[in-house]
């Protein structure tokens, strides 16, 4: 039986590490999970693999695509697909998959359903408006749609503006058009989840926000300014460094609001896996 090992956890749990074991144990590269980790201007903040991980085996899906370009969790669905399938016909019994990020992992487990695009004068005014008071539209969205208001970071402007724009094209809720059923796949899944006490994993990011700060990350940061509206940067790490340099905040407490935010995150992905019973969580490996 063909079987597709996704390592998940929270950001900065140890997944790297693990996947390059498991997959050097199972002869298999390892495949990218990550929706920031795919774009190659995009180093130190979204902490790629290490090059000694990426020289201990092969990856997939680290970047190899740009800032610039388009790139959602159906098109992810469908790239990871293809590389899986043809994997296993060169004769692979077990591929390692690793990554932290929520929809891209719903997106090849489960499968997504084709949702409606909005009109670009309906994309345009909602980001004009979420500029001027995303609390509004964070209010609008949660009276359209409580369940997606639950799920999704709100104080992610992108994804406040995606949900609300299909709530009002279609007058659906952008929860009514997520996979109810899941697809079938050619190949089993095991899901293993790595897990840590929740005050070491804290440390563990803080830890990793100040070696990201040594490492460059202002500098990366500062090289990608005139690149800021692109959706893969409104991201942890960058966004503070960006309005660091706006003057907003001072470089204290940019770091301090990396930190932070990076624990919500974790918090959030977390609560999100939690409710899935396929996952065998690890505290200890």
């Amino acid at each position: 039986m063909r079987r597709l090992t996704l390592i998940l956890g929270p950001t900065a749990v140890g997944k790297s590490d693990y996947a390059v074991r498991r997959a050097l144990e199972a002869g298999s590269p390892v495949i990218s999970c990550d929706s920031r980790q795919i774009y190659r201007e995009m180093t130190i903040g979204t902490a790629v693999p290490s090059p000694e991980q990426l020289a201990a085996v092969r990856h997939y899906f680290i970047q190899t695509l740009s800032v610039t370009q388009n790139y959602t969790a159906g098109m992810y669905e469908i790239d990871a697909l293809a590389l899986l399938e043809q994997l296993f016909s060169e004769g692979h019994e077990e591929l390692v998959m690793t990554g932290g990020s929520m929809f891209y992992i719903d997106a090849l487990c489960r499968g997504i359903d084709d949702i409606p695009a909005a009109t670009p004068e309906l994309r345009a005014r909602l980001t004009r408006e979420a500029a001027e008071d995303l609390p509004a539209l964070v209010e609008q969205l949660r009276s359209l749609d409580p369940e997606t208001c639950e799920e999704i970071d709100t104080a992610n402007p992108q994804r406040v503006i995606r949900a609300l724009e299909v709530c009002l094209t279609t007058g659906k809720p952008f929860s009514s058009f997520k996979s109810r059923a899941d697809k079938k796949r050619g190949f089993e899944i095991v899901k293993i989840g790595l897990e840590r006490p929740r005050e070491e994993l804290y440390a563990r990011i803080d830890a990793r926000v100040e070696g990201m700060m040594a490492a460059g990350l202002l500098e990366e940061a500062r090289r990608l300014l005139p690149l800021r509206d692109y959706p893969a940067l409104r991201t942890v790490g960058y966004e503070e460094c960006f309005d660091y340099f706006d003057g907003r905040i001072s470089l204290e407490e940019a770091v301090r609001l990396i930190q932070r935010n990076t624990r919500h995150y974790a918090k959030r992905q977390m609560t999100w896996w939690r409710r899935d019973g396929e996952i065998k969580w690890l505290t200890e490996w």
